[in-house]
C-alpha cells in the first residue's frame, strides 16, 4: 500500500479513545530543511478534554497554553515538560471540544541516523525514540510546532497499511499523571505488545 496522508476527517473523530488507538501503526513525519525523519507509533495515551482529570484542559481551562486544544482537530499541542522535553500530542474532535492524543513512543523509520544525531547517540539502542521527549528531539519537533496543521508538509502522520490485531493491542494507566485523582486509573495508554521501541515505566 503506498503512503497516505492521513485527512483531517480522521482527527475529527469524536471518540479519542478510538483514535488513541488507531493511531498505533501510523507513520509520524517530520521535514526539517527538506531532511525527513518517520516513525511508526507504537505508544499512544488519550486525554478526554474537560471531563478528564488528567487533561490541560480538566474542566474547561482554557489558558495561553491550553488554547490550541481548543482548535478543530488536526493540529499539533506542543507543551515543555519539565522545563526541559517537548511533548507531541496531535488534537482531535471538532472546534472546542479539547481532546488530545499525546504520542509516546515510535519506531524508527526514516532519518534513522538523523535522529540519532539530533538525541547524540551512536549504536542501535532502542532507547532513542522510547518516550515522548526523545522522540521530540529525534523528529525535531519544538514548540515552533505548536499548532501547526499535521496537513502540512512540515508535520503529518501517514498510513501505510500497517495493522495491529486486537491481541497485540495493550492497554494501561497513563504514566506521570498522579494529579488525576481517580482518573489516574484511566486505561487510556495504549502500546503494541512487547513491542521494543515502547517508553520505559
Amino acid at each position: 500500500m503506498k503512503s497516505q496522508k492521513l485527512n483531517q476527517s480522521f482527527y475529527l473523530n469524536k471518540d479519542v479513545i478510538n483514535v488513541a488507538k488507531k493511531l498505533l501503526g501510523k507513520i509520524l513525519v517530520t521535514n526539517i530543511n527538506n531532511t525527513i525523519t518517520s516513525g511508526i507509533i507504537v505508544e499512544t495515551e488519550a486525554y478526554a478534554g474537560i471531563d478528564d482529570k488528567a487533561s490541560h484542559a480538566y474542566n474547561n481551562k482554557r489558558t495561553q497554553r491550553t488554547e490550541t486544544m481548543y482548535e478543530k482537530g488536526g493540529v499539533s499541542y506542543i507543551y515543555l515538560c519539565y522545563g526541559m522535553y517537548y511533548l507531541f500530542n496531535v488534537v482531535t474532535n471538532i472546534n472546542n471540544i479539547p481532546h488530545a492524543v499525546l504520542i509516546r513512543a515510535v519506531e524508527p523509520l526514516d532519518g534513522i541516523n538523523k535522529m540519532k544525531k539530533r538525541r547524540k547517540m551512536k549504536g542501535s539502542k532502542y532507547n532513542f525514540t522510547n518516550g515522548p521527549g526523545k522522540l521530540s528531539i529525534a523528529l525535531g519537533i519544538d514548540n515552533s510546532f505548536n499548532g501547526e496543521s499535521l496537513l502540512s508538509d512540515k508535520i503529518w502522520i501517514e498510513d501505510n497499511g500497517i495493522k495491529f490485531s486486537k491481541k497485540d493491542i495493550l492497554s494501561s494507566p497513563r504514566i506521570g499523571v498522579d494529579y488525576a485523582k481517580e482518573d489516574i486509573k484511566l486505561p487510556y495508554r495504549f502500546y503494541i505488545k512487547d513491542n521494543k521501541w515502547i517508553s520505559k515505566l
